[in-house]
């Protein structure tokens, strides 16, 4: 199972003492979180993608590269690559290039983003963020699947005989998941593929999660790619922590209540009641965590927001080593525990590109296969 951290990038006014970090001091801790996630011997680091004020990481791909080339095994991700409004060729260049400088150390996660505004601002209509998500992205996968690609659609100007370059590396395509907060469409959509489904998992109650994740589970069978329980699963959550659960919360408190996203709203209270939100010891994150497992079923990847609502980097790091000596050593232990041996794990380049590399070798000689077979059979006979 992989462990990471998921970042929005927000820039937000520290409410114990009122400062707010400039955008290049945002930009940079970003990074420097994303080192100390492999320092501490978590697998991933994934950045959202937004293009509107208080939030910084609009350009993806240029923050994981400079990431890539400063650390070794640290898998890049996304939490979100806007789907609707960035162009489906551009998605496949920048991404298949990023692959390749990272020696296949990239996935990416798709979603819609739910900031009404950004779509005029890229020519599209926030009405159509459904449609959109579907065609562009049925022009993506096969831009990366096809060399010459011949296309007409709704949404952009038609292709002729393109092919999109870099091809992926190795010719296999970075894994995608398909993020979603409310949509079952985006479920759907993700089923259809045999693609992974991520449930963002930090504003809804359990309940609304186990129904996306169950309509997944059960569309992803029914296109054949397996069973239920072998379908591909992220979740997303929350957590802030300190060894004694009492001054988490005391700590914590502030900056959940000034939270651009959630403060002014519910008390801290009611929202770890009600959400996945988790403010504790680890071994109350460490519980609450594997309590996730009894209604989503056995899952691939989790992924916690630590760093947002104006925390300083200093108590992010903080947070981060926590994670990596306490929570996910015994996470990670627990989980494997449980998990049936016909669950997969999440897929990888390397996993992918054996998988691959296997089928080609029954599909090119299955008759040689099973010569060899009979003649190890024949040959143990004879001793």
């Amino acid at each position: 199972m992989q462990f990471g951290v998921f970042t929005v990038g927000d820039v937000t006014v520290d409410p114990t003492n009122g400062r707010e970090p400039t955008e290049h001091e945002r930009i940079k801790a970003m990074v420097t979180i994303a080192q100390k996630v492999e320092e501490v011997g978590l697998d991933v680091f994934a950045t959202g993608e937004h293009h509107n004020r208080p939030f910084v990481p609009s350009s993806p791909t240029t923050m994981l590269g400079w990431i890539a080339a400063r650390t070794e095994r640290l898998l890049l991700s996304t939490a979100t690559t806007l789907i609707t409004t960035n162009d489906p060729v551009k998605i496949a260049e920048d991404y298949a290039m990023l692959q390749h400088l990272a020696d296949g150390r990239v996935d990416l996660m798709l979603g819609r983003g739910n900031t009404g505004p950004v779509y005029p601002w890229f020519g599209q209509d926030i009405r159509n963020g459904i449609p959109l998500a579907v065609e562009n992205y049925a022009l993506l996968h096969r831009l990366w699947r096809e060399d010459v690609v011949d296309w007409s659609g709704k949404f952009r100007t038609p292709l002729q005989s393109f092919t999109s370059t870099p091809r992926p590396l190795d010719d296999i395509p970075p894994f995608v998941w398909h993020g979603s907060i409310r949509s079952p469409e985006i479920a759907e959509q993700a089923a259809y593929y045999g693609d992974g489904f991520f449930a963002n998992h930090i504003f809804w109650p359990a309940e609304h999660t186990r129904r996306m994740v169950g309509l997944y589970r059960q569309r992803f069978a029914h296109y054949g790619h397996g069973t239920a329980e072998q379908a591909i699963v992220g979740l997303g959550g929350q957590v802030f922590m300190r060894r004694n659960s009492q001054d988490a919360v005391r700590e914590f408190r502030p900056y959940f209540d000034n939270a651009p996203v959630y403060g002014h709203g519910p008390s801290l209270e009611e929202f770890t009641s009600q959400t996945p939100l988790t403010v504790g010891s680890p071994q109350q994150v460490i519980d609450r965590t594997l309590g996730f497992r009894e209604y989503v079923g056995d899952y691939q990847r989790q992924l916690f927001l630590v760093d947002h609502a104006g925390l300083p980097l200093k108590t992010v790091l903080e947070q981060l080593d926590l994670l990596g000596e306490e929570v996910v050593p015994v996470l990670r232990r627990e989980f494997a525990a449980r998990r049936p041996a016909h669950v997969p794990e999440a897929p990888t380049h390397a996993s992918l590109r054996a998988a691959r590399d296997a089928a080609g070798t029954a599909a090119q000689d299955p008759a040689r296969a099973a010569g060899a077979e009979r003649a190890g059979a024949g040959a143990e006979g004879g001793r």
